[in-house]
């Protein structure tokens, strides 16, 4: 099995980062092959429009969401870790998004599991929950199913990098999403 985790956060080290990293705990335990994107070492441009795609099947900028690509063909599951900006996604993970337009006549992603993460720096209203409502509806309008961490996703409040590693509580939340997926995945997919 195979999971995909992708940071998407800009800031290399972030929170969110550290997050996922929890997340992805559980999948070390169970053998689990992992591929993790970073989106702080990616160069992913935005989506221009052209549809070349439509018309290919593949997109027609060459650059690091290739790699992207190859792994949402070969993941079984995937979760997607970001912080709240401006009550949204980052613009990185919004390209990563807009640019998977060009894999979905292939339908590579229907079916498989999906969780997500989301860290803002305020407590109440830091947009996390928006966040989350994007990367689920992402997932959603791919046919993937969302899988909950205790409740709906993972959200945590931090602002400088590491401050979430005080944070014992909302790590074990995160690894708990792991550990979700896997559940799922066992009794669902057939591990």
């Amino acid at each position: 099995m195979n999971i995909l985790g992708i940071s998407g956060t800009p800031r290399k080290g972030g929170n969110s980062e550290i997050l996922l990293n929890a997340a992805l705990e559980p999948f070390v335990k169970v053998g689990w092959n992992i591929k993790k994107i970073l989106l702080s070492e990616s160069d992913i441009g935005m989506c221009i429009g052209c549809e070349v795609c439509v018309k290919t099947g593949v997109c027609s900028i060459d650059d690091d969401m290739r790699e992207v690509y190859e792994a949402f063909e070969t993941c079984n599951a995937i979760i997607i870790s970001a912080p709240s900006y401006w009550r949204n996604v980052p613009a990185q993970l919004k390209a990563v998004f807009d640019r998977a337009f060009a894999v979905t006549g292939k339908k590579v992603l229907v079916g498989k599991l999906g969780g997500a993460i989301a860290v803002g720096r305020a407590t109440a209203g830091g947009g996390q929950s928006k966040v989350l409502d994007v990367i689920h509806n992402w997932y959603l309008s791919n046919g993937m199913l969302c899988v909950p961490g205790e409740l709906n996703g993972v959200t945590a409040s931090a602002d400088k990098p590491g401050d979430i590693l005080a944070q014992s509580r909302r790590l074990e939340q995160a690894r708990t999403l792991g550990r979700n997926i896997i559940s799922y995945a066992s009794t669902h997919i057939g591990e």
